[in-house]
């Protein structure tokens, strides 16, 4: 490993001294049974306490004591190398451990020790059959056939001969469709191997592969999970693995997955190369994502730039970022951009219910409320049970009401994100403009009236802000039909004109006020 980090070395290290401790631990275990057999031996002759120890590994076998059996017939093969019983019992043992690996070579002990052991030689065909070793395992079964067998065993013994010739005719098969990329033909030759064949690792590594190809990701993962377990230090398996997840946009799998590729060989090339680029691309996403917590926005939206510069290849990673930008630049009132961005993500991930909520909300900053409207419902066809979207369209339809009738933000011309300071800016602007005085024709008059109560009432609701957020949530507060129990605020406008005369907008004195700003 090039340059580590603390955290690596740490991880080997560990791994190390786990290994360690494991490997002593068992050398103790079988010392102390070793020391109890010589014990036994020095005291009750050789038989005795070998005897002893098959008889007592038999009664904790049968009463289901794995652990404590094996550690028996482990003092019984120390005691006496030679005694196949002591191995067979002890196969016997791993096999009901699930420890088939181990099983194997004990059993090829008892076969060298007593050739003409046939049920042991059946039992050793039928896990090397398990683990795919088809060639090894006819032989055995041919030679039981050939050893005067017990009718029951030679009974057994021909039905596996057959169902191995068989899976050698679809092993061909599956090899051959594979080479002829007929990748789904080779899934159905395959499953039938691995029902027999289940501790074959290859046979997965090719149906994983034949998946991968098929698009299947979430079957290909399971095959190489499996894969990595049946065949000890199956780097490949861990880099797949992980090149897998890191397509699918998973990041935090991916990263996982190669770790432990590293774990078995930390001078793996492609693992290395891999980890490194997984773990810049990881530590940005997590950045952008603190970024966003602490609603730093558009230093989140950068972040998520580099990211997409970091892995330009991998359209996931591209969609993810996105969606994130949309959702950062929405937040942001970046209105223009965030819809244009939420587009993009939208185009590519019609269904994706975050960008059609963030496109909403960028529309309704817009004041597009039909097209808010159409969002948050098809957002909601796929998330029934969201709150955020039912709030989300309920306050659109609300909005898009008011925009029919009065809207304020309107009347002055400001934006809706305008700051208090814009607003009575915009209002001193337009009440000098449409100041009743100003216009001598009758019907003028009374239009600049009316647009003049508008605008002081404009004023009035967005510069006090429990006014005006009430009127951004879609209620009018100067509307009585609208107050939900606050209808207070209205009093001062209520009969036009003439009983708005005591009301100054300007604070000083009656309505014979001089414009001495600009």
């Amino acid at each position: 490993m090039k340059n580590p980090s603390c955290l690596d070395v740490y991880t080997l290290l560990m791994n190390y001294i786990w290994r360690t401790v494991k490997i002593v631990q068992k050398h103790a275990a079988e010392d102390l049974v070793t020391c109890q057999a010589c014990f036994k031996r020095v005291n009750g002759g050789k038989d005795g306490g070998v005897e002893n120890h098959l008889e007592m590994g038999k009664k904790l076998l049968a009463a289901g004591q794995l652990a404590d059996a094996l550690s028996h017939f482990h003092a019984a093969v120390d005691g006496d190398p030679k005694n196949y019983m002591a191995y067979y019992r002890r196969a016997t043992v791993y096999l009901a451990m699930g420890k088939s690996k181990s099983a194997l070579p004990d059993l090829s002990k008892v076969i060298e020790l007593k050739p003409d052991f046939t049920s042991a030689r059946l039992q050793r065909g039928n896990l090397l059959l398990k683990h795919g070793k088809l060639d090894e395992a006819e032989r055995d079964f041919k030679k039981v056939l050939k050893s005067n067998p017990s009718s029951r065993e030679e009974q057994e013994a021909q039905s596996q001969l057959k169902k191995s010739d068989e899976i050698q005719r679809l092993v061909g098969q599956a090899q051959s469709d594979f080479t002829r990329r007929d990748y789904g033909s080779a899934v159905s030759h395959l499953d039938i191997i691995i029902d027999t064949c289940v501790w074959d690792a290859d046979s997965r590594e090719m149906r994983a592969e034949c998946f991968v190809q098929l698009g299947e990701m979430g079957k290909a993962i399971s095959d190489l999970k499996a894969a990595s377990k049946l065949k000890s230090d199956n780097t490949q398996a861990f880099y797949k693995l992980s090149t897998i997840y890191y397509n699918l946009g998973d990041h935090e799998m991916s990263l996982n997955e190669v770790r432990e590729c590293l774990k078995l060989d930390p001078d793996h090339k492609q693992c290395f190369s891999h980890y490194k680029q997984v773990k810049k691309l990881n530590k940005q996403i997590q950045a952008a994502e603190e970024l966003i917590q602490q609603q730093m926005y558009s230093d989140a939206v950068s972040k998520y730039e580099s990211v997409m510069k970091t892995e330009p290849n991998v359209p996931q990673f591209i969609l993810n970022a996105k969606e994130r930008m949309c959702h950062c630049l929405s937040k942001d009132q970046q209105t223009a951009k965030a819809i244009s961005v939420c587009s993009e993500v939208l185009k590519a991930d019609p269904q994706n219910v975050n960008a059609l909520k963030d496109r909403a909300e960028a529309y309704l900053q817009d004041d597009q409320y039909e097209e808010a409207i159409k969002d948050f419902e098809s957002a909601k066809e796929h998330s029934e049970n969201d709150r955020q979207i039912k709030e989300g369209l309920e306050r659109a339809q609300r909005l898009l009401k008011q925009s029919q009738k009065r809207d304020y933000y309107k009347i002055l011309g400001v934006k809706r994100t305008a700051q208090k300071k814009e607003i009575l800016k915009a209002y001193r602007k337009l009440a000098q403009q449409w100041h009743p005085d100003n216009f001598q024709d009758a019907e003028e008059k009374k239009k600049a009236e009316k647009k003049f109560i508008d605008i002081a009432q404009a004023k009035e609701v967005l510069t006090d802000p429990e006014m005006r957020s009430k009127f951004d949530q879609g209620e009018d507060p100067m509307d009585p039909e609208s107050q939900q129990g606050g209808g207070h605020h209205h009093h001062h406008f209520h009969g036009g004109w003439e009983n708005f005369q005591g009301f100054n907008p300007f604070g000083s004195g009656p309505f014979n006020f001089k414009f001495n700003f600009n």
